[in-house]
């Protein structure tokens, strides 16, 4: 079976979530967006994920049940 991989890790894709990365932080940079009010709930929410612990491992592998693989 061929691997997948996740398309923003692959050549084109890193550049292409990099490029939108890069956009986003331009346009939130405007001085007439940062004056924008923001709800409470996303603040609470943007908090409440900053304050957790960073986790040495990737995301999916915190979901895996075990390490074993058939491609071991």
């Amino acid at each position: 079976m061929a691997q997948r991989l996740q398309p923003w890790r692959s050549g084109d894709g890193e550049r292409l979530w990099l490029s939108m990365l890069i956009d986003t932080m331009e346009k939130i940079s405007c001085r007439e967006v940062r004056a924008t009010p923001c709800d409470r709930v996303v603040l609470s929410a943007v908090r409440a994920q900053l304050a957790r612990p960073v986790s040495p491992y990737p995301y999916w592998r915190q979901h895996r049940t075990s390490d074993f693989s058939l491609r071991n």
